[in-house]
Order: structure tokens, then C-alpha cells, then sequence
């Protein structure tokens, strides 16, 4: 027997939570734009159609036709982190990116950092001669390619729209030259692109609400010049 899925639907003829395939199909079948995603467990569709629906600043990417991820930590209740103030809640097991760019153009560095623990997992740099938004960018690419390599399908958070913005396209539009001091940074931007068009994953790169849950956990503590 084949073990029970749960369908949560955030982009069809109707939305919500659907316990079988036919019922979720047909919400989604030839719905221009349709996202949805199968879990293993209620808690866990409920927990991420909780997050995607309550506020439009939660955006899961990459919600691919019928993914059979395997079960994912950090989509439980238990590992959300409540708010008072009734803000959309963070997930603890999850992997928070952030990048320093100290000038403009100026020397990047980015990282990688478990969201409730802190740890940092990878960091790189400094790269000399880049921007703010290009280390986002690079610091999402390699926090999947982490998670790749480690096996998790856990989410990754991010604070910058552009970085996110720009794994979603696999198009990086900055207006910084190459130039004979950046050559690092532009190798690391070829290599990263060339691995969005030939890699596909399930963790979803989601928005982190500075405004509700303060700076992101990656952060640097200091702010671009």
C-alpha cells in the first residue's frame, strides 16, 4: 500500500488542503499557473500552506507538479517559531543567507547560518569588487548547493527580493563590469548560474520578514557603505 499524501494546493481553482489526488488534480489540471506540492503529513501541508497564504512577503519558489520530497523537519509545528504579535511564524530548522558588501562596488562576503542554532555552515569571502545584491544572490546558489550536498530539503530564508529574484530567473542583472580586480566574484556568478540551468531542488527559498522577526540570523551587523 502506498503510504498517504497530503496535498496542499496554493495556486489553483480552489486552495486549501487536499487529502487525495484526484480531489487536488482537479483544482489544478489546466489551472494557468497552478502550484501545489504532496507532504507525508498533514501538520506539515497545513504548516506551509499557513506560511505561503498569510502573507505575501512568504513566497515559496520552485513548488514543482507532484515532488516527492522526502519528509521535511522543518514544515512542523513544532518548529515554527511563534510571534506575539501575531506575525507568520519562522521555521527553526531552516538555513539563513545573508551577504556584506562593504562599498559599492566593494569587497562582498556572504554565508550561511542554521536558523535556530546559528551555526554558521559556509561562508566565502571577501570577494573584492562586487555588490550587496550579487553576494545574496551567490550566498542563495551556494546555501542550495549545501543542502544539496548534505541532503536536506529543509528551506532556505533570505532577506533580499533581488537575490531571490534573480535564482528564480537564473539571470543575474547588475550592472557591474568585468574588470581585472573581479575576476573571482564573476567566476563564482558563471559557475553558479551554469548550476541553476543544470540542477533542479525542492527546498523552498523563502522571504524573511525583517519588519516581524528581526535581521535575518545571517546577518553581519553592519551595513553596506
Amino acid at each position: 500500500m502506498k503510504p498517504k499524501k497530503f496535498y496542499a494546493v496554493f495556486a489553483g481553482r480552489q486552495t486549501g488542503l487536499f487529502f487525495t489526488w484526484p480531489d487536488c488534480e482537479a483544482q489544478v489540471k489546466g489551472y494557468q499557473g497552478a502550484r501545489y506540492k504532496s507532504f507525508p503529513t498533514r501538520v506539515e501541508a497545513e504548516t506551509a500552506l499557513s506560511m505561503n497564504l498569510a502573507t505575501s512577503q512568504t513566497e515559496l519558489f520552485l513548488l514543482d507538479s507532484q515532488v516527492n520530497s522526502r519528509p521535511r523537519p522543518g514544515l512542523t509545528a513544532k518548529n515554527t517559531q511563534n510571534k506575539p504579535d501575531g506575525s507568520v511564524p519562522y521555521i527553526l530548522d531552516s538555513l539563513s543567507v545573508d551577504a556584506s558588501c562593504l562599498g559599492n562596488p566593494g569587497d562582498v562576503e556572504y554565508r550561511g547560518v542554521h536558523t535556530e542554532t546559528k551555526e554558521v555552515l559556509f561562508a566565502v569571502g571577501p570577494l573584492a569588487y562586487g555588490t550587496n545584491n550579487i553576494g545574496e544572490f551567490l550566498a542563495i546558489v551556494d546555501g542550495l548547493q549545501y543542502l544539496q550536498a548534505q541532503g536536506l530539503t529543509i528551506p532556505i530564508y533570505s532577506d533580499s527580493a533581488t537575490g531571490m529574484s534573480w535564482v528564480k530567473k537564473k539571470r543575474v542583472q547588475t550592472q557591474l563590469a568585468r574588470r581585472p580586480g573581479n575576476q573571482e566574484i564573476f567566476q563564482r556568478i558563471d559557475e553558479a548560474l551554469a548550476w541553476l540551468q543544470e540542477n533542479t531542488y525542492t527546498n523552498p527559498i523563502l522571504k524573511w520578514d525583517t519588519v516581524h522577526w528581526g535581521e535575518i540570523p545571517a546577518d553581519y551587523g553592519r551595513k553596506s557603505r
